[in-house]
């Protein structure tokens, strides 16, 4: 595998292991990509995603000269929560 995709895969591997498919029902990770896609995270599902296109990347001729250009996917946002601040009143 290219050094361009070895970050994607590689958190794709942590992802799929601290999935509840694999935790909680003991799956195999690689059961859990080819059979139980829908009980993924959306993160994992991502990460899923971003590595085709990365692979598929490594096979494009355009891409030969201007390079497969990935990073990893955008984590899902975080709900805001309002800090609690302390109110000193004397």
């Amino acid at each position: 595998m290219s050094s361009s995709c070895s970050h994607l895969l590689s958190a794709l591997k942590d992802c799929l292991l601290q999935s509840d498919c694999v935790l909680k029902q003991g799956h195999l990770p690689s059961e859990c990509l080819k059979q139980h896609t829908d009980e993924l995270p959306e993160q994992c599902k991502a990460l899923r995603q971003a590595t085709f296109e990365c692979k598929r990347g490594m096979l494009d001729m355009r891409k030969r000269f201007r390079g497969n250009n990935v990073d990893l996917p955008a984590p899902p946002p975080k709900s805001r929560e309002q800090p609690v601040t302390a109110s000193t009143s004397t």
